[in-house]
């Protein structure tokens, strides 16, 4: 078992929730070990440390670690990916997990949720993680712009597009993670996806073979409009400094 240092997950938690379901081998295959090891940092230092609530931890795996992992299967080979409000590491330290080809930049502006990924990174021995303390209008203008932003539960499309796409190459995608009100979230965002000249949005469902319930993702390209550069060059995207919890919907 691993363990961020310092914490110790509490042994009757992890022995109860963090056994992987069939379907994580599937999903994980070699990787099943350093999944495992992330639910028992999760449902042991995460809980304690207010990361993740209590309640969560008898879904870890197919509410959180599978929810997110089934997410790969839309990365195209060693993508440089951020994702946004990284918060206990869902989903950036879950696909850092499944796919070591990536290049995962966690960006996570609460000292306590950073110090919390980069001991996790470590622990589980993840070579492919950079975890950047910053909001995302706050990120460096050196920093490489992604191939793919990842968001769970950070906020409404409408919002999380304006923070996004700035951190996006041309053609690059945003994906994410939504529930039950994705086509609403789609609709109520239609001008501000116009106005930032967006190229395609779309609604996938995904883990339909794995999850009992499939993971809903928005998958927004982003295109070389002016207002995108404009919005790169005024720092407009405002994000919370905070609020974003590991539990995430």
């Amino acid at each position: 078992m691993t363990a961020a240092p310092g914490d110790q997950p509490r042994g009757d938690v992890s022995r109860e929730t963090t056994a992987p379901p069939p379907a994580a081998a599937a999903v994980f295959g070699p990787a099943l070990g350093q999944a495992r090891a992330f639910a028992e940092l999760l449902t042991g230092p995460g809980v304690e440390r207010g990361l993740l609530g209590p309640r969560e931890t008898a879904r870890i795996w197919d509410r959180h670690l599978l929810n997110c992992a089934v997410l790969t299967d839309l990365i195209e080979p060693a993508a440089r990916v951020i994702d946004v409000g990284s918060g206990a590491g869902l989903p950036g330290v879950v696909l850092a997990i499944r796919r070591p080809d990536l290049q995962m930049v966690l960006l996570e502006p609460l000292q306590r949720r950073a110090d919390f990924l980069r001991e996790t990174c470590a622990a589980l021995a993840l070579v492919n993680v950079e975890v950047l303390r910053a909001r995302a209008e706050d990120v460096p203008a050196e920093l490489p712009r992604a191939d793919v932003v990842t968001a769970r539960a950070v906020a409404p499309l409408d919002r999380l597009v304006g923070w996004c796409l700035p951190l996006l190459r041309p053609g690059g995608r945003l994906l994410a993670l939504k529930g039950d009100q994705a086509a609403r979230e789609v609709a109520d965002a239609a001008a501000t996806l116009r106005r930032l000249g967006t190229v395609d949005t779309s609604i996938l469902q995904m883990g339909l073979d794995v999850l009992d319930e499939p993971t809903t993702v928005v998958t927004v390209t982003a295109g070389m409009s002016a207002a995108v550069r404009s919005e790169q060059r005024s720092g407009h995207r405002r994000q919370p400094g905070g609020g974003r919890g590991g539990a995430r919907t």
